[in-house]
């Protein structure tokens, strides 16, 4: 599993010109999901988004949590983060087909709500438009 975390301002969502998802200051993921994935990779990687100490302390270190700082979390599935691109045309055979996927990607947000963030999505397999506002900007890879 590969997530890509955007700290940011705000970020939201949209489908055929209507908002489904919208946080203000906290974490845009965009998250792949590999075919080889299972539930404890997801555990393993929400664990890392919720636990991620990225947003600044009074001395102006990275050093707060995003429980402590009040964020929220917004999480967009990315099948193309794991793109071979050894030719020109990227290809996806390593991205799990969407009956692995979704239930993989609803684990990670279910995780997320869990520990207490509000959680905002897209749909799975839309067409989505994604605009944020980067805070920094910071942005992390995480993946297992």
């Amino acid at each position: 599993m590969r997530a890509v975390v955007t700290r940011v301002n705000e970020a939201c969502v949209s489908i055929d010109g209507k908002v489904t998802g919208s946080i203000g200051k906290g974490f845009l993921v965009l998250l792949g999901v590999h075919k080889d994935d299972d539930e404890d990779t997801a555990r393993w990687v929400a664990d890392r988004i919720c636990g991620l100490r990225v947003f600044e302390d009074d001395a102006g270190k990275m050093n707060i949590n995003p429980k402590d700082a009040g964020a929220e979390i917004l999480i967009v599935s990315q099948f193309t983060l794991y793109a071979d691109i050894s030719s020109r045309r990227p290809g996806f055979s390593d991205a799990a087909r969407p009956e692995k996927a979704i239930p993989l990607y609803e684990l990670v947000i279910r995780t997320c709500k869990e520990r207490g963030f509000n959680v905002e999505t897209g749909k799975f397999g839309a067409d989505m438009k994604v605009s944020s506002v980067n805070d920094g900007p910071v942005t992390i890879i995480i993946e297992r």
